[in-house]
């Protein structure tokens, strides 16, 4: 292991998920964070072998920053840690990509037992049962979008123009056109009002 990227926006916190770190992976640089901003900007900077990322940031809350990092980031494995401890908010980070779930509250020896199952390869997540057939619907839905197709849905939920979530992607606006037909299909909605509902559900 080379490189942890800790994000949490409350420092008593991140000195517990840094002192988790060092014994999961002794000797592993460890970079914090505190917004999305600066989560973004970390991952641009240098490789990295893991992103600790707390679910509320000052400037990101709910699944949309998970879902932008998977979007631009997609080879760094994610792992959520949240003082939200719903099973529906745990099944989600998982369909949204996240390598694991780490509850806020677990003692520091289990924190430490996740991120080295995590770091090993294995998924590591509290045992939330299975969904029930309309949940588990929603996040087959979910799963089916490409982390592309996940911003794109995020851009919506935020109120932005076509020509807007083209220019935060880089990509033309008949880009994002086609790429809605796709979500539209994949989400089982017939227009942007309903995919905007359906977003707001899952706490995109």
């Amino acid at each position: 292991m080379d490189r942890i990227v800790v994000a949490d926006d409350h420092p008593l916190f991140r000195a517990a998920l840094r002192s988790a770190v060092e014994k999961a992976a002794p000797g592993v640089v460890i970079a914090e964070c505190a917004s999305l901003v600066e989560v973004l900007a970390a991952l641009g900077e240098a490789a990295t072998d893991l992103l600790l990322l707390d679910l509320k940031l000052s400037d990101s809350e709910g699944m949309g920053g998970l879902s932008r990092i998977r979007a631009e980031h997609p080879a760094v494995p994610v792992a959520v840690v949240s003082a939200s401890e719903e099973a529906p908010t745990v099944r989600r980070a998982l369909a949204l990509g996240a390598a694991g779930f780490i509850p806020k509250s677990a003692a520091l020896p289990v924190m430490v037992e996740a991120i080295t199952a995590i770091l090993s390869g294995d998924a590591w997540a509290p045992d939330v049962g299975a969904p029930g057939p309309e949940e588990g619907d929603l996040e087959a839905r979910i799963a089916s979008l490409t982390p592309s197709q996940l911003r794109i849905l995020e851009g919506l939920r935020a109120g932005r123009l076509n020509k807007q979530i083209a220019f935060d992607l880089g990509v033309t606006e008949a880009t994002i056109k086609a790429h809605l037909t796709s979500v539209f299909r994949k989400l089982g909605v017939h227009n942007r009002t309903q995919a905007v509902i359906l977003a707001q559900s899952i706490d995109l």
